[in-house]
């Protein structure tokens, strides 16, 4: 239990300086009555954004364990700062000033003083940002299921059948080319263009994060496929838009409880904290290894959220749905892991 008090002590120190700076812009808004509700709703926002985002520190924690220590910091540290910073407040602000053609202080203006117009263009602006998440993160969970280097299944007839899907070249992105011609078939035609260039640059995204991580390990020296496991700058890269692709539907999500970008901000990022410090302690205790499955529900956990994401293009989904079957599935991994480790007692990983 202290030990993992140890790595909750940031989260909690900045769940209570968040937790009062809403309350404060809540009181300037509106006095008491304001204070309260911004209090509450930034709670909610840090919960939802850590429920859609568990599964994002499993994945976060394999990838960082094959790192460099060196960039196992840098992720740690910078890498906050963009989560925080970068996905909760410059990404909304972005999205405003592409889609309204306005200047960013414009945007930021606009924020402060008309939330409800800036609520309803990040809204407008929903569709390409699924298409992009949807796409990228498909790709993320079918590289893992596809793997042919995989040797723990945990739904093991699928997830078998998946890698011997695997043995075709370019399996992975035929499949999401399937998923997003399905939709298309779906959408208006007024819709159809905005989706498949957001779709496409999902998944060019994705390769090419992909090969530039295989290009700067290649660069770095690293000869073995062991070496160019490790990592460094090219793994930080894909970190970073994996998370980016995971806060798209919180960020979405957090305007229906709340027009103000300040706020979001706000809450999201307290979420974010404590994403990260679940991110080290899993690396730093080898809690992927003693659950044995827990990474494989990590990862249907992300196949069922780009799932989602597209169909969000056609109807609203409701983010607690989102986050409950996420949830779910890694719930699910983490009893069969349980389950697995006491029918196989000390030879558990």
């Amino acid at each position: 239990m202290r030990q993992t008090l140890r790595y909750m002590t940031w989260p909690f120190i900045i769940t209570g300086l968040g937790l009062v700076l809403a309350a404060l812009i809540g009181w300037r808004y509106d006095g008491g009555a304001g204070a309260l509700s911004f209090f509450l709703i930034a709670g909610v926002l840090a919960v939802l954004e850590i429920s859609l985002s568990f599964d994002n520190a499993i994945v976060n924690a394999n990838k960082l364990k094959q790192m460099t220590p060196k960039w196992q910091r840098r992720f740690l540290t910078w890498g906050i700062l963009i989560a925080v910073f970068g996905m909760r407040v410059i990404f909304p602000l972005m999205v405003v000033v592409i889609a309204a053609k306005l200047g960013p202080w414009e945007a930021m203006r606009l924020a402060a003083t008309q939330p409800q117009e800036y609520s309803r263009i990040i809204h407008e602006a929903h569709l390409p940002i699924a298409a992009f998440g949807g796409s990228f993160l498909m790709l993320v969970a079918l590289n893992y299921f596809f793997d042919q280097s995989k040797d723990v299944d945990w739904i093991a007839g699928i997830e078998r059948f998946l890698r011997r899907l695997g043995e075709i070249r370019g399996m992975e992105i035929g499949f999401v080319l399937i998923c997003m011609l399905v939709i298309l078939g779906q959408l208006p035609e007024a819709k159809d263009h905005s989706f498949a260039i957001a779709a496409i640059w999902g998944v060019l995204t994705y390769l090419g994060v992909d090969m530039l991580g295989h290009v700067l390990d290649n660069w770095g020296g690293r000869s073995s496929p062991a070496d160019m496991a490790r990592g460094g700058l090219g793994a930080f890269l894909y970190l970073e838009v994996l998370d980016a692709s995971f806060s798209f539907d919180g960020v979405i999500g957090a305007f229906a409880l709340t027009q103000n970008l300040f706020l979001i901000a706000i809450g999201l990022g307290i979420g974010a904290m404590y994403v990260r410090a679940m991110t080290v302690m899993l690396v730093e205790r080898g809690t992927l290894a003693e659950f044995r499955y827990l990474e494989n529900g990590a990862f249907w956990s992300i196949l069922v959220l780009s799932i989602l994401m597209f169909a969000q293009t056609l109807r609203p989904i409701p983010e607690v749905i989102t986050g409950l079957l996420g949830a779910g599935f890694i719930g699910m991994a983490f009893l069969s892991s349980l389950a697995w480790r006491r029918q196989n007692g000390d030879s558990a990983e």
